[in-house]
């Protein structure tokens, strides 16, 4: 175990410094639940500890990711490089847009999330900045469209981003009776489940097939956030789509 821990070896490694059977060794990985790489931490090299809050709202995570803008007639993913330079080239040039050395820009959506720990269920939007008073308006609009799901926002958890660390997000998350919680420095595990999401939206949504333009892409965003949110069977919660979690809010049974 500690091989296994401090120095990722896998079973037949394991199995030479120590002088018995791989297979030995991969039945007392497996025993201990570290066969898989995925449940060691990689900075620590300790087992992963995973955590839930028991109900809807008691933790929300928040964090900002980004996307380059897709130009007209499509990126270079689909198109190509060739193609998607001429496209860049055609985009910038209908916007006015031009960065460093007169380089064509197309721009970049910020994607702010939220995400419930408890149920995983998701609230998105696209803004034109992460900048404090947007991250603060996404904050509001998110705790209102969770209340229409009847869940009440108890604690946010975010990184160390400056928009985060602001005095107006601190009083506003005051405001609406919030606690505010923060991830570890350089400790980008605790806000794991957001970041796994991140991936999940680019795989699902910002990357998964072709677009002809950010317009058409953006349009989509609601109709997959939708399938996410009450179709998409969910590992971690049972294999259940997360709005089935909002069943069991306190107080539907009492």
């Amino acid at each position: 175990m500690a091989l296994r821990w401090r120095h990722r070896l896998g079973p037949v490694q394991i199995a030479g410094r120590l002088g018995m059977p791989a297979s030995t060794v991969h039945a007392v990985l497996v025993r201990c639940r570290i066969n898989r790489l995925w449940r060691i931490d990689r900075v620590t090299g300790e087992p992963l500890r995973r955590y839930e809050h028991d109900h809807p709202g008691s933790l929300i995570h928040v964090d900002v990711t980004k996307f380059g803008n897709i130009p007209d007639g499509g990126g270079w993913r689909y198109v190509g490089k060739q193609e998607g330079k001429r496209n860049r080239e055609a985009t910038a040039r209908r916007t006015g847009r031009r960065g460093r050395q007169y380089r064509p820009a197309i721009g970049t959506a910020f994607v702010h999330t939220v995400i419930d720990v408890h149920s995983r269920l998701a609230f998105v939007e696209i803004c034109a900045d992460e900048k404090a008073a947007t991250a603060i308006g996404v904050l509001e609009r998110a705790v209102a469209w969770f209340a229409e799901h009847g869940v009440s926002v108890e604690r946010v958890l975010s990184d160390n981003g400056s928009a985060y660390k602001s005095h107006a997000w601190s009083q506003a998350c005051a405001r609406l009776g919030i606690t505010v919680k923060k991830t570890r420095p350089y400790r980008t595990q605790t806000n794991g489940k957001i970041e796994r999401f991140h991936r999940t939206l680019g795989e699902g949504w910002a990357y998964a097939r072709f677009y002809t333009s950010e317009t058409e892409r953006r349009a989509a965003l609601p109709g997959w956030l939708h399938f996410y949110n009450h179709h998409r069977l969910h590992t971690a919660i049972g294999n259940q789509p997360p709005i089935s979690r909002l069943t069991n809010l306190p107080g539907h049974h009492s």
